[in-house]
């Protein structure tokens, strides 16, 4: 789990909270706005929970986000860990870095986003695209929702309900 920070056209700050499971690679959200706080945080993890239940580990950073009281009491109330990684050590979180490069290159470097919700459409197009149509090497060549699929795990398609495989981590940010 991590953000990614963007622009509007007209310069307003944008914030991408992305969380994507690291057994089935699927982004499983990318939920936009201008500014994310805690709770939203755990709004997300809430719904994303209440499709595939709630993962063993969040690996995070230690941004005021993560590190907030109503994340923490989230995931102690569904026993969740949530994996810090070091300050200023991004390979902790490498996969997540990896995947917001990939997001940043593909969808927010080649929008021009007039709105929020012009924003939220195209870069929840892109997460479709990403988890439907793109084999990945490491699943076998198989997409990360064919992958989910295969392996018992409720896909995450269509609007950012998607969601975290029970018992596995879900990377986060570096």
């Amino acid at each position: 789990m991590d953000f990614v920070s963007d622009a509007l056209f007209d310069g307003r700050r944008l914030r991408a909270l992305t969380v994507v499971d690291a057994y089935t690679r699927e982004a499983l959200a990318i939920d936009v706005e201008q500014g994310i706080r805690g709770e939203q945080v755990v709004e997300t993890m809430d719904r994303i929970a209440s499709v595939r239940g709630a993962p063993r580990a969040i690996r995070v950073d230690n941004g005021p986000e993560f590190i907030s009281k109503a994340l923490d009491r989230w995931a102690y109330e569904n026993g969740v860990t949530l994996d810090f990684s070091r300050p200023g050590k991004p390979t902790d979180n490498a996969f997540v870095e990896s995947f917001n490069g990939r997001f940043r290159d593909e969808c927010l470097n080649t929008h021009w986003f007039l709105s929020l919700a012009d924003a939220r459409s195209k870069i929840d197009a892109w997460r479709r695209d990403y988890n439907e149509c793109r084999p990945h090497t490491s699943l076998g060549r198989l997409t990360p929702a064919e992958f989910a699929s295969s392996a018992g795990v409720n896909p995450g398609r269509g609007g950012p309900e998607a969601h975290i495989t029970p018992g596995h981590e879900t990377e986060g940010p570096s």
